[in-house]
C-alpha cells in the first residue's frame, strides 16, 4: 500500500512505523525531542535493570540469516555450549540465526541466555532459547547493553550489523574507552579477508597501528576460544564458576 502514497507522505507513515528513522531524520519540535530523550532514557533504565543481575557475560555477535542447518549455526552451537560451560551468561541479540544458535547452545549446556532483541519490520524476533529478553527500539541503546555487560566479545560470521559491531568495539579498545577485553573471530576462511584488509591497507596506510589489531584472535577452535576468556577471568578476578552440562543437546 505503501508505494502508492505521494514519496513525502510515503517517508512520513515508514518514520512513524520505525521510531529510529524518525529520530535521525533531522531537527523537530523541541517538545518532540524532549520526549524522545525520555524514551531513550526509558529504554537504558530497562536495559540496567535487566542486565544487573546477570553475571559475568560474553556477548556472541553474528547473522540473522544462517539456516540451522549450516556449519556456521554448528559453530555458534558450540560457541555458545563452551562459554556456558565456562560459566559464563551468553548475551546476543536475541533474534534468529547464528544468534538463535549460540544460545540454544548454552542453553543445551545448562547455561544462561540472554537476549537484546531490536524491533525492526523483518529478520529480528526473540528466539525460544532465552531466559531473558530486553526489547529496544534504538540500535545504538542496544549497542550499549551488548558491550557494557560483555568481559569478551566473540564474533560469528555475519553481515554489515556485525561488522559495525565489531568495529565499534574495536575503536572503543584502540581509543582506550575500554579495557583490552579479547575480540575472538570465528570462522578462519570467513574472517581472513577483513583481516588480511586491515593489515595490507589499515597499518600500510598508517590509520591504524598493528598492535592495534594484537588483541584479535581469529579461530575455528572453541578450546582456544575458551582458553583465552579463561585467562581474562584470571586477569580480572572474575567470579566465574564453569557450569556441568544438564541439558540434551
Amino acid at each position: 500500500m505503501l508505494r502508492w502514497l505521494h514519496p513525502r507522505l510515503r517517508i512520513r507513515r515508514l518514520s512513524e512505523l520505525h521510531s529510529e528513522r524518525q529520530f535521525l531524520a533531522g531537527r523537530q519540535s523541541r517538545a518532540k525531542e524532549a520526549l524522545r530523550v525520555l524514551r531513550i532514557a526509558l529504554e537504558f533504565i530497562r536495559g540496567f535493570r535487566t542486565l544487573h543481575f546477570v553475571g559475568p557475560s560474553i556477548t556472541v555477535f553474528g547473522s540473522a540469516r544462517f539456516h540451522e542447518d549450516h556449519p556456521y549455526s554448528t559453530l555458534a552451537r558450540q560457541v555458545g555450549r563452551t562459554l556456558a560451560r565456562e560459566g559464563y551468561t551468553v548475551i546476543t541479540g536475541g533474534g534468529p540465526g547464528l544468534m538463535e544458535a549460540a544460545n540454544r547452545g548454552a542453553h543445551e549446556a545448562g547455561g544462561r541466555t540472554v537476549g537484546c532483541n531490536i524491533q525492526l519490520p523483518h529478520e529480528q524476533r526473540p528466539n525460544r532459547y532465552l531466559d531473558t529478553v530486553v526489547e529496544f527500539y534504538y540500535f545504538f541503546v542496544r549497542k550499549v547493553m551488548l558491550v557494557k555487560y560483555s568481559y569478551a566479545f566473540v564474533f560469528l560470521p555475519g553481515g554489515l550489523g556485525t561488522l559495525d559491531e565489531m568495529t565499534e568495539a574495536l575503536t572503543l579498545i584502540q581509543s582506550g574507552k575500554l579495557y583490552d577485553f579479547p575480540v575472538v573471530l570465528m570462522g578462519k576462511s570467513y574472517w581472513q579477508g577483513f583481516l588480511d584488509w586491515a593489515q595490507n591497507t589499515l597499518v600500510a596506510q598508517g590509520t591504524v597501528s598493528a598492535s592495534d589489531l594484537a588483541f584479535i584472535t581469529v579461530t575455528d577452535d572453541c578450546e582456544e576460544m575458551a582458553s583465552i576468556v579463561r585467562r581474562n577471568a584470571v586477569t580480572l578476578k572474575l567470579p566465574i564458576t564453569p557450569v556441568p552440562e544438564t541439558r540434551a543437546p
